[in-house]
């Protein structure tokens, strides 16, 4: 199951005892934010992508969108997401829990500046309904971020 794979991953770092659980569904930045009781903006969503047939994750923060002409400069392809069918094979996590916590080998990891921001995020851990709050550096570290780039815009 991908909340133990993520669990799994967060005990590196001693954190899998941080991860929430919610009795109700945290499947979308409004829903995670209600469960955990921030504002949206503070969700980390995990987008995911395909360069060519390799999968790569951008963690965003809730309110920033992808902007098509930053990715295209960023990553010298235009932006293709992954379809829900593909996020779970290629990743390792299904839509609505996807993070970058106990992932498939081999998938890039991106962290986007819109989060900086914020002095903690909420990403999700591997289930439509969990979440776990960490620092910048906390998701740099448990991440394994391959680095921050600028590829969204707000609102």
């Amino acid at each position: 199951m991908s909340i133990e794979r993520a669990k799994e991953h967060m005990k590196k770092w001693g954190m899998d005892d941080r991860v929430l659980e919610f009795e109700t569904s945290s499947a979308t930045v409004e829903l995670a934010a209600q469960a955990v009781g921030c504002e949206p903006a503070r969700i980390a969503k995990t987008l995911s992508f395909k360069i060519g047939e390799e999968p790569i994750l951008i963690v965003t923060a809730g309110d920033a969108k992808i902007d098509n002409h930053k990715y295209k400069e960023q990553f010298a392809v235009k932006a293709k997401m992954l379809s829900p069918d593909e996020v779970a094979e290629k990743v390792g996590h299904t839509v609505g829990g996807v993070c970058p916590f106990g992932i498939n080998e081999g998938v890039k990891v991106y962290l986007d500046e819109s989060m900086k921001r914020f002095a903690t995020v909420f990403p999700a851990c591997g289930s439509s309904n969990s979440a776990i709050e960490l620092t910048m550096e906390e998701l740099e570290q448990c991440s394994g971020y391959e680095m921050w780039v600028d590829v969204c815009k707000l609102g």
